[in-house]
């Protein structure tokens, strides 16, 4: 089984670092967690006695994700290796993987051909074609978007990166934990949403070195790591989600199983509801629009048991808000200006 270290989270982070964007952090007062993330639903509101609650605000990272460290990391790499060929770079995504990966292209003089599902909202293709990728739409799902990018692959001689199944691109997600760790003294749990597993990898490599404990989070129809975890082997399983553009892969990693298999580690489910909630939250009461991937992480704190994560008297948590692609037009019906 392939194994990510902490070696490689600092070789990416002497390697990126000056060329993405500083995490920046802010802090949440402890009620807002304590109400159920300012609110109750169906008469509903609970109690979570955790102590100091810090947002990790990656979303405001080179193309409007964490994927830019994974990005820059890979080609980077490959650039100091000698073995970016003339065809360029190609992936499949959807969306920001896509994104991060036109970005470090653009920068390093490559060229990159991007597949994506039909399901990748218009704003990101937009975006990409914008940083002159050469986007492909292709099926309906992910895995379909992959086969595509494969052939390709095979036909042009173009270097095959990966939205997150490569140990460079996890390393480099891994980067904001350290910056996570270095901003905030004391951290005891960072809380990250999963899709394939290689934000999750990184995240947890590095904060397994750190002493912090690392929570998993899923939407419940969406559940790969989860799965995989249960069954001891990655697992395909069935995706339906809200945040299915970012989440919806169909099988974790074996990168993403072993770091769940470590001490430390927590995976745990959210409803579409909560995940929505969380997301029309975040806007309604701190004017921040974020997609659906990221709320999810902030759901495993407001949603009602059995779901989520309860923390502990005390416990400082940061919870990674990871990409802000995404149509906002929908947030316009909360709380609105009370100027």
């Amino acid at each position: 089984m392939q194994q990510l270290t902490y070696d490689d989270i600092k070789a990416a982070t002497d390697r990126i670092t000056g060329h993405v964007r500083p995490l920046a952090i802010a802090p949440i007062d402890s009620e807002t967690v304590r109400t159920a993330h300012l609110g109750t639903v169906g008469g509903r509101s609970e109690e979570a006695p955790c102590g100091e609650v810090w947002f990790a605000l990656e979303f405001m990272q080179h193309t409007g994700s964490f994927k830019a460290r994974g990005a820059r990391n890979f080609i980077q790499a490959h650039r100091e290796a000698g073995t970016l060929p003339d065809s360029g770079v190609t992936i499949a995504s959807g969306g920001n993987a896509g994104l991060a990966c036109a970005w470090a292209a653009r920068q390093q003089g490559v060229r990159a051909t991007v597949f994506l599902p039909t399901v990748a909202p218009a704003v990101k293709v937009a975006k990409l074609r914008a940083l002159g990728a050469d986007v492909r739409i292709v099926g309906a799902e992910y895995a379909e978007a992959l086969e595509a990018c494969a052939e390709f692959t095979a036909t042009t001689g173009a270097l095959a990166s990966h939205a997150y199944d490569h140990p460079l691109i996890a390393a480099g997600a891994g980067t904001l934990m350290e910056e996570i760790h270095a901003r905030i003294p004391g951290l005891d749990t960072v809380v990250v949403s999963v899709g394939g597993g290689g934000l999750f990898a990184g995240v947890a490599t590095a904060a397994r070195h750190h002493g912090i404990r690392t929570v998993a989070v899923e939407p419940e129809n969406c559940r790969a790591l989860n799965a995989a975890v249960e069954a001891g082997r990655p697992v395909d399983v069935p995706v339906d989600s809200v945040a299915i553009d970012s989440l919806g892969a169909r099988r974790a990693t074996a990168l993403a199983l072993d770091a769940a298999r470590q001490d430390g580690v927590h995976s745990v489910l959210v409803p579409d509801s909560e995940i929505v909630r969380a997301r029309q939250a975040l806007w309604d009461h701190h004017r921040v629009a974020v997609e659906h991937a990221a709320s999810t992480a902030l759901a495993a704190l407001t949603a009602p048991a059995p779901y989520g994560y309860r923390p502990s008297s005390g416990e400082k948590i940061a919870v990674v808000l990871c990409g802000a692609n995404t149509d906002p037009s929908d947030l316009a019906s909360g709380l609105g200006d009370h100027s």
